[in-house]
């Protein structure tokens, strides 16, 4: 349910309000905007008297929300939600670009890309230390010794970083990690991401592979109930039954998740080709749809790569990239 106020409310009567619904078990959320305030009732509504409330003269009108994702939805926060990592602000129009390889090898290779990708433009670097592969046997992340890595990076360029989590259990290794990333195959982990959601780090969730917007924006809700208000919705390819590329970049993603939620939206081209000449093409598709960020795989030397080389750009691949992407955005500017 949400309340809209009429302009300059009486501070008393909100107050009354406020209190009122709270003894009922209800959560108030207020987000202020230029020229009206919105009350986002969380919680069981169904025996709070609406009548009640609109007879209030500070009450503008009442709407029942009917999508289960309350915190998520733009009916309760109309208002863009903009998270600053470093020097960056992420959901504010602006483009924010992270970068970096799809898994830390050595101290050498991950200080190297993020001089390389900082020098470019980027504002963020990724890097994976734990790595979820689909066979066993596969090169798994260096671990907890790829954080030090990674980190050591950081001190190196002030670049803060983004890593993915994969269990619980690792938390504690995350403590000085800037965005703790949630994989696709993680998505519906509700266990791990009420955790997170008692965190106060950004979260980066991405979607899963066969999960639908709703779905998304559901698990997004266990980590903003839980506390944690900054978290960033990740597009990261779908599987359909189109087999020549890896996955299919779902570009509706961004209108339609910026229509249901006020969350900032990053895509990843990488993982959604699998090829890293499409990087650049969709890329610029997520730009010009109105995309907060996007996060791109750049590795020194992609055909000796560890993991996921072929969707890899070379450092100078990724530069050419970003002076293509930035004059774009400037020209598309901020869309929602």
């Amino acid at each position: 349910m949400i309340v809209i106020l009429r302009e300059n409310p009486d501070q008393q009567q909100l107050n009354h309000l406020t209190n009122w619904l709270k003894e009922q078990d209800i959560s108030v959320h207020r987000t202020e905007g230029v020229h009206q305030t919105i009350l986002g009732l969380v919680g069981d509504t169904s025996h709070v008297d609406i009548d009640r409330i609109r007879q209030m003269s500070i009450v503008e009108s009442v709407k029942r929300v009917q999508e289960p994702f309350k915190n998520a939805n733009r009916k309760f926060h109309p208002l863009d939600t903009e998270i600053r990592v470093g020097s960056a602000l992420i959901g504010d129009g602006s483009l924010t670009v992270i970068a970096g390889p799809c898994s830390v090898e050595s101290e050498e290779q991950i200080i190297t890309i993020a001089e390389s990708v900082k020098k470019s433009g980027a504002k963020l670097l990724r890097g994976g230390a734990f790595k979820p592969r689909t066979s066993p046997y596969a090169f798994q992340g260096l671990r907890d010794e790829g954080l030090k890595l990674l980190l050591e990076a950081k001190k190196v360029t002030g670049l803060p970083v983004v890593s993915e989590i994969m269990d619980l259990s690792h938390l504690d290794l995350f403590a000085d990690v800037d965005v703790i990333q949630v994989g696709a195959r993680n998505m519906q982990n509700f266990e791990l991401l009420k955790q997170l959601g008692k965190s106060n780090k950004p979260i980066l969730l991405k979607r899963g592979l066969a999960n639908t917007y709703w779905e998304l924006l559901m698990s997004a809700e266990y980590i903003l109930a839980s506390g944690n208000e900054k978290v960033i919705l990740c597009e990261r390819g779908i599987r359909t039954f189109e087999t020549y590329v890896r996955n299919t970049l779902d570009i509706t993603a961004i209108p339609a998740l910026k229509t249901l939620s006020h969350l900032p939206v990053v895509i990843d081209p990488s993982h959604a080709a699998g090829v890293s000449t499409f990087v650049l093409p969709l890329s610029m598709a997520a730009v010009a749809a109105g995309a907060d960020g996007l996060i791109i795989e750049v590795h020194n030397d992609p055909p000796h790569a560890l993991c996921d080389g072929l969707q890899s750009l070379t450092m100078q691949e990724f530069d050419k990239t970003m002076n293509r992407l930035i004059p774009l955005k400037a020209t598309c500017g901020k869309i929602y």
